[in-house]
């Protein structure tokens, strides 16, 4: 009764268009001073301890990486790469934007920044071209989404924060550790490339159907060149995974690396930003940085709150008795994840919902980088939905587009993504071979 009574009261205050992380801090106090006995003192040290998290202070420097190269003129560079490799193929410019937007998406760690990013320049473009605006915005709209599937990733940080402090038994009774930032950062690389890799297949049939105009082909030294004037950010990629990979510092510190790496070759190398410009940077990025970290500080009071009332316990042992397998346990949380993304973000489901659904997977035998991979992609998914969808609020600010009409020109990558979304969620494969290949995983 009292899951339920915390729940209903939770969804009742966000209805009433409340911030998640207000709704989420008075529905804690609620619960402390009303429905428990747990001793304020201990609650106000889990408010402490809970955020002095090293691996949270990978989300700022992500987020100021970001803002560098969303102003410095990296992506320019990245969508002429793109455009000289496979612009002359059925979409054209389209097909760019997706090459592009997996990119930038290596470097970003956001969608909202990869949406702005590339659809600022490309939108108008194909739009120049001949392209159909809803086309271009299609395109863009759910490409962008890469931003948080192929690593660094802003979102996989926050599940491996969420689910750190949970306790978590295997079917034989073993403890389970989280998922570690590493190991979802190299989880997100192969489901990220066949993703991109269905959304371009999905951009050219239907540029092929339509028969919408194709650019010339760029000789090979064109491509050589526009290759040289982004590899500075490409750079970025080596430096993130191959840091990680080869243990020369932890993910934070591979974020912080990136955060200066990307002040030096935006203010320095490409000179697109001003030593002027950076304080605006700078104020940006800790203004988004605060309103995360203001999230997460009331979700890890939650997440306490409700690990002390043992409820995801009781929900496991209640799902146990019902015979729930990991097949219908997957499909419960896509529903879940998904009705959840046409009224929340992105980042506030993923620190409600993972600390109650890590324990219930670990002990139905799913592994906690399979299900944080399958958590991200549905955030994808949400991204790019009304009523909630960032994406799509981005995106019709840049193309000049209402949201109704926006939904529409989405749905034939959107499908393609709920398709991607099935096979993900069945094939664990596709999340764990990398990282067992790479000896990070058992």
């Amino acid at each position: 009764m009292t899951t339920v009574f915390i729940f209903a009261l939770l969804i009742a205050l966000m209805l009433t268009g409340m911030p998640i992380s207000i709704a989420l801090g008075l529905t804690v106090l609620t619960f402390l001073f009303f429905l428990t006995s747990v001793p304020i003192e201990a609650v106000a040290l889990k408010l402490f301890t809970g955020i002095e998290n090293f691996e949270i202070m990978a989300i700022p420097f992500f987020i100021l990486a970001g803002n560098f190269l969303t102003h410095g003129g990296v992506a320019k560079r990245m969508i002429n790469f793109a455009t000289s490799m496979v612009g002359h193929w059925y979409g054209g410019l389209g097909l760019a934007g997706v090459m592009a937007c997996a990119l930038f998406a290596a470097i970003s760690g956001s969608s909202p920044a990869t949406v702005i990013a590339i659809g600022s320049i490309l939108m108008p473009a194909m739009v120049a071209q001949g392209f159909p605006k809803r086309f271009g915005a299609g395109v863009i709209t759910t490409s962008g989404a890469l931003g948080i599937l192929i690593p660094p990733s802003i979102v996989m940080v926050i599940y491996a924060v969420a689910t750190g402090g949970s306790v978590a038994f295997g079917p034989d009774g073993e403890r389970v550790t989280s998922a570690s930032v590493g190991q979802l950062f190299m989880a997100g690389v192969i489901p990220g490339l066949m993703l991109a890799s269905l959304l371009g297949l999905t951009t050219v049939y239907r540029a092929w159907k339509f028969d919408y105009p194709r650019l010339p082909r760029a000789t090979w030294p064109e491509r050589i060149k526009a290759f040289r004037e982004c590899i500075w950010g490409l750079l970025l990629i080596v430096i993130v995974l191959g840091g990680i990979y080869a243990g020369l510092f932890t993910p934070t510190e591979a974020a912080a690396m990136s955060a200066v790496y990307a002040f030096v070759i935006a203010v320095f190398v490409y000179k697109d930003l001003t030593i002027k410009d950076v304080p605006r940077v700078l104020l940006g990025s800790a203004s988004m940085s605060a309103m995360i970290l203001y999230i997460i500080t009331n979700a890890v009071l939650f997440s306490f709150l409700m690990t002390s009332e043992q409820i995801p316990q009781q929900l496991t042992a209640w799902m146990l008795d019902k015979g729930v397998n990991w097949i219908t346990f997957l499909i419960f949380v896509n529903i879940l994840l998904l009705v959840a993304g046409n009224v929340m973000e992105a980042s506030s489901i993923v620190l409600i919902t993972a600390p109650i659904l890590f324990p219930i997977a670990v002990k139905l035998g799913i592994h906690p980088v399979h299900l944080g991979i399958l958590m991200v992609v549905n955030m994808e998914v949400g991204m790019c939905h009304p009523p909630v969808g960032l994406n799509l609020y981005v995106a019709s600010g840049i193309a000049k587009m209402g949201i109704t009409e926006l939904t529409i020109a989405v749905w034939p990558w959107l499908l393609t993504m709920l398709g991607f979304l099935v096979v993900v969620t069945f094939v664990p494969e596709i999340s764990l071979w990398l990282p067992r290949t790479l000896g990070m995983l058992r």
